[in-house]
């Protein structure tokens, strides 16, 4: 299994871990930490010597209650970013939404668009179509930002989270998009409670009928917190890894991750059992 991206062929026989790049003032685990230009690149950096295999970029922050950010603001904190990424010599993902985003990311060299909105805000499936090689990450997310965790899903959400990632898949290679391009995400977070959080981790293999290579975001996620009853994001490190671990071990092929070098070490350890 392989994810094709604008400039990489990125192999998923092993899985990759994505490392995050918030370049965000109110970001739920380290906002302002990386806002500036210098600051982000040199994140960048850090994290590939820890062993991300892809950068994702953000310049919006999606936790629960965040306002929307203008365009204008934030194409000034993502594209210089991007900028200076491209050159780093691994694929780079830019988290958004917004299809004049997206295509100033990919007409700057950018080779994944990665949207929690699953590409239904204006143009974005004519954008991400439209560019012949071009990777993208598919979320499901249950309404807003806004309003995502003030009224959550209710009951069993694998079957809905099945038919929404299906039917979005569909949209693109109807389109002409090959199936290689595309990667799906069940949206850990984004409109679920914890028990149904936990749930879609359980039985994420199911989400493997869809015939798409899977990407797991519980980095430092507040389900992690409810479960080890650590409030602060900053503390939920363990707990991340171990969630990392687990949705790899139920098929997800990429995992989205603030902890890289963590990350890496627990796979390594996990990779060489399988081997054994």
């Amino acid at each position: 299994m392989h994810w094709q991206t604008t400039r990489f062929e990125m192999d998923l026989t092993s899985p990759r871990v994505m490392g995050i790049v918030n370049v965000t003032p109110d970001s739920f685990s380290d906002g302002g930490q990386h806002a500036s230009t210098a600051a982000a690149l040199q994140h960048c950096e850090r994290l590939l010597k820890d062993g991300a295999h892809v950068l994702d970029i953000g310049g919006e922050s999606t936790r629960p209650g965040s306002p929307a950010v203008p365009l204008d603001e934030e194409l000034a904190r993502v594209l210089p970013v991007v900028r200076g990424a491209v050159k780093l010599g691994v694929p780079v993902s830019v988290d958004t939404y917004k299809p004049e985003l997206m295509q100033a990311v990919l007409d700057a060299g950018a080779d994944i668009v990665n949207d929690i909105w699953a590409l239904r805000r204006g143009d974005a499936l004519r954008v991400v179509a439209a560019h012949p090689r071009c990777g993208v990450c598919l979320m499901h997310m249950h309404r807003d930002p806004q309003t995502m965790q003030v009224a959550p899903m209710e009951g069993d959400v694998l079957p809905d989270v099945v038919d929404f990632l299906r039917a979005r898949a569909e949209a693109l290679t109807a389109l002409g998009v090959a199936r290689e391009r595309i990667v799906l995400d069940p949206g850990i977070g984004f409109g679920k409670t914890v028990a149904q959080n936990l749930s879609l981790l359980a039985r994420q293999a199911e989400l493997s009928s869809l015939g798409f290579a899977l990407l797991a975001g519980w980095s430092r996620k507040s389900t992690l917190g409810a479960v080890t009853g650590r409030e602060l994001s900053a503390e939920r490190v363990a707990a991340s890894v171990a969630a990392a671990v687990l949705a790899v071990e139920r098929g997800a092929r990429v995992v989205r991750v603030h902890d890289v070098r963590e990350t890496v070490d627990a796979l390594k350890v996990w990779q060489a059992i399988q081997a054994a």
